[in-house]
């Protein structure tokens, strides 16, 4: 049955260039799809002559769902021992070159199966809902040889098949060297090239292939290298790009057209103007540099001037971003990014679905995008990153199915 929300405060409506679409007193038609959206008593009639079901938004605000377009939801165990070590003055690389980060993850993940993997993503995945977003991109990244990486990506696919989040898959093999591999990274990068890249693209697993382009993990050749592979065997290049410094990432990340360049922390003029030219998104993930204790954020003025699209993210992993909260990040973003409540909102919904090259059909509320509505327990935008770490969301359709009634999951639904 179709579903027609009356009463809304404000609906707003990202535009393709940045702007937006915005109407008070709006009314919202809509089943799997957008059908309509404007002036409440034309889309009311509309509604009544089909039959829709009429829902009352209580005069809040309405908005697309969540695009949050950098996510490591498929980890075995959290890492708070290592934010500890944090507390008392270890640095990222530190805990690294001691056996933690991403290498501690990979060891958690080996030692459990796909099922407990699976059991434990579930109550993750609710989480994302619950805080209005209503797709992912779920990369894997922790297993780290050919049978670990397929594990995840086949976890992440089941949680799709059985969970209303929807999760758009990306293999991150080359996140890390592996324990095993550490005295020959050119043999670990052969296996990915040969073996994990063509295995996971056989089981269509992925969309997405990606790269941790740093100092101390890929350089721009090794990286390259991954992205020409996965590029050859159809998957879109996405990369971790000059986050602890200026590795040359984003230039690498315009040479191999990438959807994205996520972090950016650290990013050059030129790399800006490079991926300007070739369209590639800028990425943001601000809550990597508050979790870390880090006091660079991306220069995110700085990139619009130059005429960059930005997407914003939560990057959820256990070790640098534990938090499912997109609209935390949309609060970093103006206070240590300088960018507005509308900016920061855009590039959580139509700049995230344009990080995922799905912008045909996710970010927006156009009539036959995917009806994904976040309804706000507010009547305007600014109220959103205001009330920082607290959840405003009162309701979530998903593909037009109410998901979350009172910021809470209805369980039935799972």
């Amino acid at each position: 049955m179709p579903t027609c929300l009356i009463n809304i405060a404000r609906l707003l409506n990202p535009r393709e260039n940045g702007t937006w679409e915005e109407l008070e007193s709006a009314a919202l038609l809509f089943d799997e799809r957008v059908v309509a959206w404007g002036e409440q008593g034309e889309v009311l009639e509309k509604a009544q002559r089909g039959g829709a079901q009429i829902v009352d938004a209580g005069n809040r605000l309405v908005t697309p769902g969540l695009v949050d377009s950098h996510t490591h939801p498929a980890f075995a165990e959290p890492r708070a021992g290592e934010f500890e070590l944090r507390c008392q003055g270890k640095s990222y690389k530190d805990i690294a070159a001691l056996g933690g980060g991403i290498r501690s993850s990979v060891r958690a993940l080996r030692a459990i199966s796909e099922d407990e993997l699976v059991e434990r993503m579930l109550p993750r995945l609710d989480r994302f809902l619950e805080y209005g977003t209503t797709t992912i991109e779920a990369k894997s990244g922790y297993g780290l040889s050919t049978t670990e990486e397929l594990k995840q990506l086949c976890a992440i696919k089941r949680c799709g098949e059985t969970h209303p989040l929807e999760m758009i898959p990306t293999l991150l093999a080359a996140h890390e060297v592996p324990d095993e591999y550490r005295s020959n990274k050119a043999q670990y990068l052969d296996l990915i090239v040969n073996e994990t890249i063509p295995s996971v693209v056989e089981r269509k697993l992925a969309r997405f292939c990606d790269v941790f382009c740093e100092e101390g993990v890929f350089s721009v050749e090794e990286s390259r290298r991954v992205l020409e592979a996965g590029k050859k065997h159809g998957l879109i290049p996405k990369l971790h790009a000059d986050q602890l410094s200026d590795t040359g990432g984003a230039k690498l990340a315009a040479e191999v057209g990438a959807a994205s360049a996520d972090h950016l922390d650290h990013v050059s003029d030129e790399g800006i103007e490079r991926m300007v030219r070739a369209g590639v998104v800028f990425n943001l993930l601000p809550g990597a540099v508050l979790f870390l204790g880090l006091n660079r954020y991306p220069d995110a003025r700085r990139i619009l001037k130059m005429g960059g699209s930005l997407a914003l993210s939560t990057d959820f992993n256990p070790g640098s971003s534990p938090t499912q909260n997109l609209p935390l990040m949309m609060t970093l973003a103006g206070s240590f990014c300088q960018l507005s409540p509308r900016e920061t909102l855009w590039a959580a919904t139509r700049g995230g679905a344009r990080a995922l090259r799905l912008e045909d059909r996710l970010g927006h509320l156009t009539p036959g995008a995917q009806a994904d509505v976040t309804v706000w327990d507010c009547a305007e935008e600014r109220q959103i990153p205001y009330w920082y770490g607290m959840n405003q969301v009162h309701q979530v359709y998903k593909r037009g199915r109410l998901i979350i009634v009172n910021g809470k999951i209805i369980p039935s639904d799972i």
